[in-house]
């Protein structure tokens, strides 16, 4: 059986992922439930994860325990990867599509070059916006502190 800090993570995963869906909904007017498996958007499953980890271990272990202290430091990094090096790889990835794109209605005009279609186009959405990490903190914050205050004493 999984430990009550591995629960309140999880937790804080699924719940991010749900909210993605009435997000988008309100933001576009859509109901897209293949947003619930992907990856980027609003909040952060990533942030919402850590963060709640985090905070489960603080209110549980003390804020001043070295517990608490690995575990903010993972949830930096996290953060860090999903605002910085997975915003920056989903960037170059649209630039190549449009590149692809480009070289596609180039080829077209041009039937001496020789070029073949992809099959599929690289994966644009795989980070997050300063804002959708902060959304994803911000919810896990709050998933901490309710496992935490809804934990049975042993």
């Amino acid at each position: 059986m999984l430990n009550r800090a591995m629960t309140t993570a999880l937790i804080g995963i699924g719940a991010a992922q749900f909210l993605k869906v009435p997000l988008h909904y309100k933001e576009t007017g859509i109901w897209d439930w293949k947003k619930m498996f992907g990856s980027g958007d609003m909040p952060s499953s990533h942030s919402a994860a850590v963060t709640s980890l985090s905070s489960y271990v603080g209110f549980k272990s003390g804020f001043s325990s070295m517990n608490f202290g690995m575990s903010s430091i993972f949830s930096l990094i996290v953060m860090y990867d999903a605002m910085g090096i997975r915003w920056s790889a989903g960037q170059t990835a649209i630039a190549v599509n449009d590149m692809y794109e480009e070289l596609e209605k180039f080829a077209k005009h041009h039937p001496d070059v020789e070029y073949r279609k992809r099959e599929k186009e690289l994966k644009e959405m795989l980070g997050h916006m300063p804002i959708e990490v902060i959304g994803g903190a911000a919810l896990g914050l709050f998933i901490g502190a309710m496992s935490h205050l809804l934990e049975k004493d042993d």
